[in-house]
């Protein structure tokens, strides 16, 4: 006869962050979603930001990049980060606000997700939302975001939710909070391509997922690209098809091109040394100029 055995298992709390999940996912489920997998040919920007960490020492965040290229293709098409507010009129922003989480060192020495809202994403250089980054991460600056989620998520379920869904009705409020566009990095959690489906509280979210290698026509030659997973997921009841592929048309060529690297690339870039008959010209304009 068989015998009965006890199951094994251990008890933990449930993380009160993951409330914040848990609730955004209820009121991701009343969209009208529309979820578009594509493909970036990720191969020029990525040998640029290798070639700049092989002769500074730095790397610079391939997010900040990606995020600069969201707000400069968003602020052209504005449509793609609108809000219906409470009187069914649509608000369409200026500023493309980027929510996006990040590793951040905890103090007992290990790490934390959390979120961090990048302002005005379409007026900012690469340079500086990779500086913004780096200081969050290494947590020598703190966004409200975090500050604000301390609280929030202490309320109850359905004031939560109440408040969730008066936020999204006052768009002002929403972008404040949460930023206009979310921006989300499941590729950093593993190797190879994969796409991700979200279910997004916002009108407009960007999942970016794996990178792999594969076969890729340039020039009419087949030759070994780096290809970046990528989910553009919509609301559909805010933006048309149209719309959405004139921008993401827009993003695609902007992040291919590496759209903002240049400067980054330049800024630190150590000038060649002069060879002999260089520095003899040198030296004779700077004789003429102070004589």
């Amino acid at each position: 006869m068989p015998t009965s055995q006890t199951a094994r298992y251990s008890v933990t709390p449930f993380p009160r962050e993951r409330w914040l999940m848990v609730d955004g996912g209820r009121i991701g489920r009343q969209k009208h979603l529309i979820h578009g997998l594509v493909e970036f040919d990720v191969t020029e920007p990525r040998a640029i930001l290798r070639e700049h960490k092989r002769q500074t020492g730095e790397a610079v965040s391939f997010t900040a990049f990606v995020a600069h290229c969201l707000g400069q293709a968003v602020g052209e098409h504005k449509q793609l980060h609108a809000y219906r507010n409470w009187r069914s009129q649509l608000i369409l922003f200026d500023d493309v606000d980027v929510n996006t989480i990040f590793a951040v060192k905890s103090a007992d020495g290990g790490e934390k997700i959390l979120p961090h809202v990048l302002r005005a994403t379409n007026q900012r250089s690469v340079r500086d939302l990779h500086e913004e980054i780096r200081a969050f991460q290494a947590g020598r600056r703190t966004g409200g975001e975090a500050d604000t989620l301390g609280w929030f998520i202490r309320l109850p379920g359905p004031i939560r939710r109440a408040l969730y869904w008066a936020c999204l009705r006052n768009p002002p409020i929403f972008k404040s909070a949460m930023g206009t566009v979310s921006l989300t990095a499941i590729g950093m959690f593993g190797d190879g391509g994969g796409w991700g489906l979200p279910v997004p509280a916002h009108s407009l979210q960007i999942t970016l997922g794996g990178i792999a290698e594969k076969p890729g026509v340039v020039d009419h030659h087949i030759e070994i690209r780096e290809y970046l997973s990528v989910t553009i997921s919509l609301d559909h009841d805010v933006v048309d098809g149209a719309p959405a592929a004139r921008f993401t048309q827009c993003f695609k060529t902007l992040v291919e091109q590496g759209a903002g690297l240049a400067e980054v690339v330049c800024a630190t870039r150590v000038p060649a040394p002069m060879d002999s008959a260089e520095k003899e010209t040198s030296r004779g304009l700077q004789i003429q100029t102070h004589p």
